[in-house]
């Protein structure tokens, strides 16, 4: 699979050096620009794998592209800048750059830069999906508890046996024990 780039530097020549490069080394450039806020607009309409971005340039800088991107979970991010001050380079890493390379670069450090953020990206993603992954496994089983103590107190029966009626009712609705707790809740289902 091509990896799709989106490059935002305000310098034309940079920005043709850099997508002749990362055409050179089999990457997909599906969007260029100059100007910070055109960028944000091409990495959510384009939905790139990762975006390349200057820091300073019109409009809203790289950082702050970096920043709303990085929120919304769009893609990878890798800075592109001609500082190296160690105050610019905590900027992007607290923006959520994942990958910082300094002009002028050299096309054997550009590669490496870019699987970088890509795999940090791709880790991030998959860390996220198991986090919203696990908060659902959370809610359920406090819908699961509070359906069996709605069992417990008003029928008197054993904690056991709440959990058995919530389980044996999923499984003959070919349903998710989570839907009939939350019945059992809202008061719609008793044994």
């Amino acid at each position: 699979m091509t990896i799709r780039v989106v490059i935002a530097e305000d310098e034309a020549i940079i920005r043709m050096d850099l997508r002749e490069t990362l055409e050179e080394e089999g990457y997909e450039v599906v969007g260029e620009t100059g100007n910070g806020d055109e960028a944000i607009e091409l990495v959510r309409d384009l939905l790139p794998d990762l975006a390349i971005l200057d820091v300073k340039m019109p409009g809203k800088d790289g950082l702050e592209v970096a920043r709303l991107i990085n929120n919304e979970k769009l893609c990878g991010v890798l800075i592109l800048t001609a500082f190296s001050q160690r105050e610019v380079v905590e900027d992007a890493r607290d923006a959520g750059a994942l990958a910082y390379l300094v002009k002028p670069f050299q096309k054997s450090d550009l590669v490496p830069a870019i699987e970088v953020a890509i795999g940090r990206f791709r880790e991030l993603r998959a860390l996220t999906g198991e986090i919203d992954a696990l908060g659902e496994q959370l809610e359920a089983r406090k819908a699961i508890e509070r359906a069996k103590g709605i069992l417990m107190t008003e029928l008197g029966i054993s904690e056991q046996d709440a959990f058995a009626f919530i389980q044996r009712r999923a499984m003959s609705e070919r349903s998710k024990m989570r839907a009939i707790a939350d019945r059992v809740v809202d008061g719609s289902l008793r044994p």
